[in-house]
């Protein structure tokens, strides 16, 4: 952790570009700022307010989280792709600050489910578990650790089934 003190919010028309420019600094290609621009344009995907920023104290963005819709089975949830931060604000704080403002958020809107496909040392943090231990999972091959899911409200457990995500994910 960082004493930086990171200023959340939903991402604004105006950020657009510093949001790609972060994901093309933090990914070896281009796919998943091209993803972000495709979500973007999807309405059945796209979600106001759940595309999260995470500035410093300067107002320079360097962290973002984005959550669109998906389905557990056939009940709507959220999906957590992707995170990223500027290379050279990792581990200050910037992430993290920007997936529990877009939990928050998402939290506020009544949803009620997030699946993550990402590191199993990293999720956890956030309330994450192994979706498998709740019967969700992926149409893909991938390590049963890597799939995680979270109830955002403990009155509504999770539901299992399979996760279909938003087409620009090509799952």
């Amino acid at each position: 952790m960082s004493d930086t003190s990171w200023i959340t919010r939903a991402e604004t028309p105006g950020d657009t570009a510093a949001i790609r420019e972060i994901l093309l600094a933090a990914f070896p290609t281009a796919e998943e700022a091209d993803l972000v621009d495709a979500l973007r344009a999807d309405p059945a995907a796209w979600i106001d307010g759940l595309s999260v920023v995470a500035e410093d104290e300067s107002g320079r963005v360097a962290g973002h989280a984005l959550l669109t819709r998906c389905h557990i089975g056939e009940v709507p949830a959220l999906a957590l792709a992707p995170c990223a931060v500027r290379p050279e604000r990792q581990r200050t704080g910037a992430g993290s600050a920007a997936i529990r403002a877009a939990l928050r958020a998402a939290t506020d809107a009544g949803e009620r489910y997030v699946v993550v496909l990402g590191h199993p040392g990293y999720y956890p943090r956030f309330g994450f578990t192994r979706a498998s231990a709740h019967g969700i999972a992926l149409s893909i091959d991938v390590p049963d650790e890597a799939l995680m899911a979270l109830a955002l409200d403990p009155a509504h457990p999770l539901p299992g089934g399979t996760v279909r995500y938003a087409a620009a994910f090509g799952i």
